[in-house]
């Protein structure tokens, strides 16, 4: 248990946005995707998810880890099947925003979601780490109001909003947490992930990575951040992490660009060159690989979420 707690008092939250959303026409997509951790709260009405179709009753709530691709069926099984890129070019065709918070729950085929980050020292994605797919949290009704709260404050421009909302995203974080302890779900990955909390030189790599985000992250580099030889420095990152470290840094940068593209008005070109590309097709065939939507369309995500 120590080892968790010291995985919980590690993490630093982000809240990302939330929302309370009336579905306007039954749909799949196939590839729901989004770099935030994604919890979604049945009202009424019907969704499903992963290959097999996995139902979410009313009260219960589905949770999508940030980096994973889920199929979501939205209202009654259809044949109407698209991509994100589609749901994100044509969000306000799918779903009608709700902001009255006295209809909160109360429509037919309505959910409330809460996107946020949750990093391990402020580097790495824990969720993502553990690699587990979307899964289902049943009987957690305090987890449940905790969405309702996040998506109420979201609503209202009150003192202690932006206070509140992050008390209470950290509050589902945690929540989660404990569902997947209580539950003894993804043991094995649980177990990989304290290693992160064993070998300070991993740490120093995590750090030295975000600081460096658009510099040399070169094997040789890495090297000597970890006091390892350059033809070990990979084997070791990928027995401590699971993952290539060039492979972690290729997501750390695309993650940043993220942040960018959402947050700031610089150029696609700019954003390549601050993330570490020199070269911006490059980059935009890169990012595309791993979003599966280009650079510009993430950029109009923000705008197009606002419904």
């Amino acid at each position: 248990m120590e080892d968790y707690n010291k995985v919980i008092e590690s993490l630093g939250v982000r809240y990302i946005k939330a929302k309370n959303l009336v579905l306007q026409q039954p749909f799949t997509v196939k590839n729901s995707y989004d770099v935030g951790n994604n919890l979604i709260l049945l009202h009424k009405g019907r969704i499903s998810f992963g290959d097999e179709d996995q139902v979410v009753e009313e009260g219960e709530m589905l949770f999508i880890p940030g980096g994973r691709a889920t199929k979501v069926t939205y209202g009654e099984p259809s044949p109407k099947s698209i991509t994100n890129d589609d749901l994100i070019t044509n969000k306000d065709k799918f779903f009608h925003s709700n902001t009255d918070l006295d209809l909160i729950g109360d429509a037919e085929e309505s959910h409330s979601f809460v996107s946020f980050e949750a990093k391990v020292f402020d580097s790495v994605n824990f969720f993502a780490s553990l690699d587990v797919p979307a899964f289902l949290i049943t009987g957690n009704s305090k987890l449940a109001n905790l969405v309702i709260k996040v998506v109420e404050e979201s609503l209202q421009d009150l003192p202690g909003r932006e206070r509140l909302i992050t008390i209470y995203t950290e509050n589902i974080v945690v929540e989660i947490v404990r569902y997947i302890l209580k539950n003894k779900m993804f043991v094995e990955q649980l177990a990989t992930n304290s290693t992160y909390f064993k070998d300070p030189r991993l740490i120093d790599l995590f750090n030295y990575i975000k600081e460096n985000i658009g510099g040399d992250l070169s094997n040789k580099v890495l090297s000597g951040v970890a006091n390892v030889s350059e033809d070990y420095v990979g084997q070791y990152f990928k027995m401590l992490t699971g993952i290539n470290p060039q492979d972690y840094i290729e997501y750390q940068r695309m993650e940043r660009a993220v942040f960018l593209l959402r947050t700031t008005k610089k150029s696609i070109r700019d954003i390549g060159k601050e993330v570490g590309y020199k070269d911006t097709a490059y980059f935009c065939r890169r990012f595309k690989m791993m979003f599966g939507i280009p650079a510009g369309k993430m950029r109009r995500r923000e705008s197009a979420m606002n419904i």
